[in-house]
């Protein structure tokens, strides 16, 4: 280093090339995060804030959905407090803790400390406990099957657009859903569900496909309000996920394997859906709507379907691989 300060950088130097103070950049601080605050408001101007209580979830628009939503809830919730704990003790130590006050170069080193060491050890193991009640409470919930649901619809995934069987009683069509050669891959168990000489309709989406109403990509998937749908998913290939956004819920779509779950739908409306597993070069194209309509107009569109020829069911994937029917008769 230079005697005169010369090989400082100038932004340390002053008029005469001595170092400068950088007490004048510490009182710029405070303007500087004045002006982040005035920005990063006026960006969210626009913001809902009757959005706010749920935390980027969207509006829920089936029975089961607010469940999803307490649990998303409670654990920000938790997080927050967990958070606010930790940077308040790290505030309090930098803070109460610094030497400029303390005038202690190296404080008093402490090997252990038993009681805090238990604390930190039993803290989070309580919170995870917690965080794993309430999803398996929910979770047993949601994935809870009716005896007899009021209607159940065949989702079949496959590369890269989705159908659906319908398997009803529709008015004209004749067929059994139990005995169907289309419906083999789904096993026995759902079968048993199936509503007796279910003839059925069904609807094959390509990717091209459009809803008519509001031009989204995708086939649409037409579910009645109020009433509850058992929803059974199969696939033709490889693994897919059956996402419709405002349900708040997913489930993967697995050849040789079949899920289910039930919702009741009480909201009418054309929502989004799609695939939430990378299952190709084209899964951003698995795309779908789901419109839920009255009671009388999802009959209607039944026959419309029935009316088109389009009777009967396509097939439903891969049949069920032995260790997924083993898994399952060891459950009943």
């Amino acid at each position: 280093m230079s005697p005169n300060g010369s090989d400082l950088p100038r932004c340390l130097k002053g008029a005469g090339g001595t170092p400068t103070s950088r007490r004048p950049m510490r009182r710029m601080l405070p303007q500087v995060l004045t002006a982040g605050l005035i920005l990063a408001t006026a960006t969210g101007c626009t913001y809902n804030w009757e959005d706010f209580p749920r935390l980027g979830m969207p509006t829920p628009v089936t029975e089961e959905a607010p469940m999803i939503l307490s649990l998303w809830q409670g654990s920000w919730a938790a997080a927050l407090i967990t958070g606010v704990l930790v940077w308040g003790l790290i505030l309090w130590s930098v803070i109460f803790h610094r030497r400029s006050r303390t005038k202690i170069e190296v404080p008093p080193q402490t090997r252990y400390n038993m009681p805090i060491e238990a604390l930190y050890t039993v803290t989070p193991l309580i919170i995870v406990s917690v965080l794993f009640y309430f999803t398996a409470r929910d979770e047993s919930k949601l994935l809870s099957l009716a005896d007899k649901p009021t209607h159940t619809i065949n989702v079949v995934g496959y590369q890269w657009s989705w159908g659906f069987n319908y398997i009803e009683n529709v008015p004209g069509v004749k067929g059994d859903a139990q005995t169907a050669p289309n419906l083999d891959a789904i096993p026995d168990k759902y079968q048993d569900d199936f509503p007796a000489n279910a003839g059925g309709v069904y609807d094959a989406g390509i990717p091209g496909d459009r809803n008519p109403q509001n031009g989204n990509p995708g086939p649409t998937l037409w579910l009645p309000k109020g009433e509850k749908v058992r929803f059974v998913l199969t696939s033709r290939d490889v693994i897919h996920s059956f996402w419709v956004v405002p349900f708040l819920m997913k489930q993967d779509v697995i050849p040789g394997h079949t899920n289910a779950f039930e919702v009741t739908p009480n909201r009418e409306g054309t929502f989004m859906g799609k695939c939430a597993e990378l299952c190709g070069v084209d899964h951003s194209r698995m795309l779908f709507n789901v419109k839920v309509v009255s009671p009388e107009r999802y009959q209607q569109h039944l026959k419309e379907l029935a009316e088109k020829g389009q009777t009967g069911y396509i097939p439903s994937g891969v049949e069920q691989t032995d260790p997924a029917r083993n898994a399952e008769k060891n459950q009943l």
